[in-house]
């Protein structure tokens, strides 16, 4: 094969993840990008199984601050709720799994879990967004859904509250989750640690691309659209309620795959997971890395996550006050986040390079 065929089927391959609603539209971002996947892969080889039981809860909260940064990073809804979806992801699966303890059971946990938080947030969205419920009040309702869910499930310690064998647990939490795994009855594949890891972060890498290549199709353009100026977008014939209801719905699918992949490592939930703090996390993660930028909000929900943890490791309790200033100081000098910041360093740094007088004229794709 041809250097030239060979370049043309590479660009090919990287067209339906390319446009103007994504940064990272040149070949260096994507052998940058397979590079970060690549050493993402290696830690459970580097590190042992450890790094991959921590590494899988953190790939988990980067999918969820990813579920968030694309409903309002694209189409301009703040939620602030995204934890409500993660968490009824997560007691979905255990229950089923523990009522059908084998494979069977797993699979089917999988499946019901992705489809209760899909369809809950479809309700939600459903009742917000038909029923002219707009910007903040959104962000409000969607958190007194988590909170709401926060106190119910905390009042669900007695012996009454369980759902066939599977124990709600109150604040105690829903113990002795099965592993995630793939088969029926006792035939198929179950899930260990490292390829729970390895699970979760393709999980993330294909909800990432996936979510890259609908966000630069005709769908993506009506939904910046909406977000940019929602009236004029219904003046060109767009749906934009029903555009915020398919966005807030497809966000809720991924929190509750999120949720799912977060029980299953742990093994255990608990209603901490529909706390204020838990809440407020993912819209920390998308606005420190940016929430126009998936990749940005992994890269922070993980570089964050890890501070968090090795904080708690040595006793420290200044975690949340280290995040939350982090969070004041990104708003007020980078108010767009890390990640587009750092793609308009580049730009400015690439136009200021002077131009040979012998180059022919035209213009340099420049992302990040």
């Amino acid at each position: 094969m041809s250097i030239g065929s060979s370049d043309g089927l590479l660009a090919g391959l990287r067209r339906p993840f390319e446009g103007p609603n994504t940064m990272g539209n040149t070949p260096g971002f994507w052998l940058g990008f397979v590079a970060a996947v690549a050493v993402l892969a290696a830690l459970p080889a580097l590190f042992g199984y450890y790094a991959a039981e921590i590494g899988a809860v953190f790939l988990a909260y980067a999918l969820l601050g990813v579920s968030l940064a694309f409903i309002w990073g694209y189409c301009g809804i703040l939620s602030f709720g995204q934890v409500a979806f993660f968490g009824i992801g997560g007691y979905a699966f255990g229950v089923v799994a523990i009522n059908v303890p084998t494979l069977t059971g797993a699979t089917l946990g999988l499946l019901a879990a992705v489809a209760v938080s899909t369809l809950v947030a479809a309700a939600l969205g459903y009742f917000m967004f038909y029923g002219g419920v707009r910007d903040v009040y959104v962000t409000i309702l969607t958190l007194v859904v988590a909170l709401v869910l926060y106190t119910f499930m905390g009042q669900t310690a007695g012996g009454e509250w369980a759902i066939g064998d599977a124990r709600l647990g109150g604040f105690n939490g829903m113990s002795g989750v099965p592993d995630l795994g793939i088969g029926i009855g006792s035939i198929g594949l179950e899930i260990g640690i490292v390829g729970h890891y390895y699970v979760t972060l393709g999980a993330l890498a294909a909800t990432y691309l996936g979510l890259r290549a609908l966000v630069n199709s005709r769908f993506g353009y009506a939904m910046v659209a909406t977000r940019e100026d929602e009236s004029r977008t219904e003046m060109f014939g767009y749906n934009t309620t029903f555009i915020k209801f398919a966005v807030f719905t497809i966000g809720g699918a991924i929190a509750g795959l999120s949720g799912v992949l977060f029980t299953t490592q742990n093994n255990y939930i608990d209603p901490s997971v529909f706390g204020i703090t838990a809440a407020a996390l993912p819209v920390v993660w998308a606005s420190v890395g940016g929430r126009t930028s998936l990749l940005g909000t992994v890269g922070a929900a993980l570089a964050i996550q890890f501070v968090d943890y090795q904080l708690a490791l040595s006793g420290s309790e200044w975690a949340l006050v280290i995040i939350g200033s982090l969070l004041v100081f990104v708003v007020l000098v980078m108010p767009e986040g890390v990640a587009p910041r750092l793609r308009d360093l580049v730009v400015d740094y690439r136009s200021s390079e002077p131009t040979p007088a012998d180059a022919p004229a035209g213009t340099e794709e420049v992302s990040d």
